[in-house]
């Protein structure tokens, strides 16, 4: 075979494999981090879908699971609530994250304990799996 067709083979497969990899605009997958609180660090799971240009995702820690609200997904910015009740109460966390490659950094901002003032604190997550659209399976 021609040295010439061997490099332009290679060069086929190349652009080949490049256009199949993972899209860097893409949230989709499974992103982890934790949180430091008064009791000690809260390990958390998010696993997000992007999918027909709409974001949707769970959201779970040792308080269980939950689907994630308000989401939305534009030029690298992810932002997003998680609702809870507790005891009775809404308690609504809002996420608001820039996406570069497999890491989220952002803030995260909780109501303030008995109605003080909202606490905020950095978010840094990283993506352990990507799936493509379609195979991650958000509650």
């Amino acid at each position: 075979m021609n040295p010439s067709h061997i490099i332009c083979s290679l060069f086929a497969i190349a652009a080949a494999t490049a256009a199949f990899a993972a899209d860097p605009t893409d949230p989709s997958g499974t992103w982890t981090w934790s949180t430091k609180s008064p009791g000690g660090e809260i390990p958390t799971t998010l696993k997000l879908e992007w999918k027909d240009g709409k974001i949707a995702g769970s959201y779970s820690n040792q308080y269980g699971e939950t689907g994630i609200s308000n989401a939305s997904f534009r030029d690298g910015v992810i932002m997003f609530d998680v609702v809870r009740d507790l005891g009775g109460q809404k308690y609504v966390v809002k996420y608001h994250g820039n996406i570069e490659g497999d890491t989220i950094k952002g803030t995260i901002e909780a109501p303030g304990h008995d109605g003080g003032a909202a606490v905020k604190l950095d978010w840094n997550a990283k993506r352990t799996t990507t799936e493509k659209a379609g195979d991650a399976k958000p509650k």
